[in-house]
Formats: structure tokens, C-alpha cells, sequence
């Protein structure tokens, strides 16, 4: 993969960090740029709303493979040569970062310690996009200085893609310890973890509505035979195609389980709007191409969907601060013809 220095990107864009609104983008205001360089992703809010934390492989900062970072937002917008603070180990692979409720701490997904510390290898594709589900992921919480205060899985299998509810409770991850990839919940302190949803396919990249009752996620479903024999064989290899997925919600326990989504094509990172009416998420069920992912809302009735982004041919991990003010994704637009994806932050317009 082809990168334009950070140096560069940082002369380009350090004078104006704000470019002009896309007129078709009405419900991002001041849209502002966070990260110039490599692939930034799954960027999620403090409390407060003050500070962020993602993962990043930039290789500017001696990167491999994803590491998790956290970043003091206002800093960032003023000065983007400030490089973000490392909190994984910088062994294995990490994913999917969360604030803890105390605001000083971060949970994550990391192979640090069941795969050992380096880079677990990207699996061979083929013809078909998959994605990895290393089994050596388990869910760790760190302080923000990066020390490892804790682990909270330690069982054979993925475990990763977690996510903490509002009201502080609960922890809601995806894993494969019953032989296929599954929600469960538990409490927050790893305890009484719950099996919450069954049925054969990808359940994953959870999140809470903002009462802390319901969950919306990603899930693949299959309509013949030949496709749940190829999902299996794929998931004996730790692999997932993750091409036809539509969005769901349930209760946190699993019940009222409903699908929100009947698009086509690959639907996830989905997030609950601030009223917790609509859900933001990212779809290429538009493109007549595979690769070309918009943010889009829609009720959580399954009526009126909306495009949210136009810019560029990948947007997607949207979630909105805690007080509803701000959205954060990750896009590829203004990123000078490479293939760089950056974290962008934007004023919500209702």
C-alpha cells in the first residue's frame, strides 16, 4: 500500500484543518480533519466528549498493524503534528477501543499475549474479500498511560468488538467461544457473561441505545444451504466474508430481535442516533461497484433512509459524542490520491 508522508500531509493541511462543506452533506457542519496518514478507524468518545480513542496503522509512527491510540480532540484540530498517545502494547493486532465509564481507562481487543507480539499474518483472500477473526483476541483494559490494568476474556476463540453501555453496566462483544460469532453480554466488570443471540452468522460490531436498553448490530443471514456451508468453512479458518450484512437491533437480553435493514450488500458500523430514533451506518448497497461506502440514517422502524455522506468512496464507524453535538468518522476523502482513511469530526445538524 502506496502512503503519502505524514509530513506532507501535515504542510498540506496544517493551515486550515476545515475545507469546504459538501452542499449534499447536510447534516455535517465544520466538518474537521484529525489524522493524516495511514488507516485510522472506530474512533470513539470519552464522556465528556473531550477526548477519542481509535486504532491506527500509520506507518509514520513505526506501525505494522493496528495499534490503539487516545487523543485529546481540541488538541488535535489546533496542532496535527501532535501524535496521539499510545495505549495497546504495540505487540500483536488490536481492535475496537472503547472509554471505559471512568473516563480513565480504555478497553480494547488485542493478540498480544495468545498470538504473540508480532503481527498476526493477513490471511491469504483469494478471489473474495474476507476478513481475519484471529482466534488469539481476547478484551483487555488499560489506563491511559497503556498499562494493562486487567483482562476480561480468556477463553479459546475471538473474542473482540466490544462496547460499553451509557448507563455503565454492561459490556456487549462479539465471540466465537460456541463455534460461530455471536453477541453476548456481561457485566462490567467481565462477569456474568450471557449468550444473546443464536441463530447461524456474523453478529457483531454491537452497540447500546442511548438508554442503555437495546442494541443495534451488523449480522450476515443466509438464504441457502451453500452459503452456510461456505460460512462455516470460512469460520473453521478464522475467516468471514463480510460482503452481505444488514443492520438488527434486539434487546440487551436478545429478545425483540429485528432485522432494519432488507439493502443488499455489505450494511454495518452501524450507531444510534442521539434520541435513539434512527440508527447512522455505513452501505454500499448503492454502488454498482463493491467499494464504495456511504454513511446513511435510517428510523429504527426501517422507514426513511437518508444518505448522510457524499465525499469520497469510503465513509463509515460513525458515533456521536455524548451530547449529541458532534458525529467522528473515518473517510477517505482529502487524502491526495492515496489510500490513506482518516478520522474527520463534525458539528451534527438534526
Amino acid at each position: 500500500m502506496k502512503h503519502t508522508s505524514l509530513s506532507a500531509l501535515v504542510f498540506i493541511f496544517f493551515t486550515s484543518l476545515a475545507f469546504a462543506q459538501a452542499p449534499d452533506e447536510k447534516h455535517l457542519k465544520n466538518v474537521r480533519q484529525l489524522t493524516f496518514g495511514g488507516n485510522n478507524a472506530e474512533a470513539y468518545f470519552s464522556r465528556d466528549s473531550k477526548y477519542i480513542s481509535f486504532q491506527s496503522d500509520n506507518p509514520a509512527w513505526g506501525l505494522s498493524c493496528d495499534q490503539i491510540f487516545y487523543m485529546d480532540v481540541e488538541k488535535g484540530l489546533k496542532d496535527p503534528k501532535v501524535r496521539p498517545d499510545f495505549i495497546s502494547t504495540s505487540f500483536g493486532r488490536t481492535t475496537c477501543s472503547f472509554f471505559m465509564p471512568n473516563g480513565k481507562e480504555i478497553l480494547y481487543g488485542s493478540t498480544h499475549e495468545g498470538g504473540g507480539h508480532a503481527c498476526p499474518p493477513v490471511p491469504d483472500m483469494g478471489k473474495k474479500y474476507l476478513w481475519a477473526i484471529y482466534d488469539s483476541f481476547d478484551i483487555y483494559v488499560a489506563d491511559l498511560k497503556g498499562k494493562v490494568k486487567r483482562r476480561l476474556t480468556n477463553t479459546p476463540g475471538y473474542d473482540a468488538e466490544a462496547t460499553v453501555s451509557p448507563d455503565g453496566k454492561k459490556i456487549v462483544f462479539t465471540s466465537t467461544r460456541n463455534g460461530d460469532l455471536d453477541l453476548y453480554i456481561m457485566d462490567i466488570d467481565g462477569k456474568n457473561v450471557k449468550q444473546i443471540t443464536h441463530e447461524l452468522g456474523y453478529d457483531g460490531g454491537a452497540f447500546f441505545s442511548p438508554d442503555s436498553k437495546k442494541l443495534v448490530f451488523r449480522a450476515s443471514r443466509f438464504s441457502s444451504e451453500e452459503e452456510k456451508t461456505e460460512y462455516k468453512e470460512n469460520l473453521k479458518k478464522n475467516l468471514v466474508a463480510p460482503t452481505n450484512m444488514e443492520i438488527f437491533t434486539c434487546n440487551v437480553d436478545g429478545s425483540d430481535l429485528k432485522q432494519i435493514t432488507k439493502l443488499g450488500k455489505a450494511n454495518w458500523a452501524p450507531y444510534f442516533t442521539p434520541k435513539g430514533d434512527k440508527i447512522i451506518f455505513a452501505s454500499n448497497h448503492h454502488s454498482q461497484r463493491g467499494y464504495d461506502f456511504q454513511l446513511y440514517m435510517i428510523n429504527i422502524d426501517g422507514t426513511n433512509l437518508q444518505k448522510i455522506t457524499t465525499e469520497s468512496n469510503f465513509n463509515a464507524f460513525p458515533m456521536f459524542s455524548y451530547d449529541g453535538k458532534k458525529l467522528i468518522f473515518s473517510s477517505n476523502r482529502n487524502n491526495g490520491g492515496t489510500r490513506d482513511t482518516n478520522l474527520f469530526i463534525a458539528d451534527w445538524v438534526d
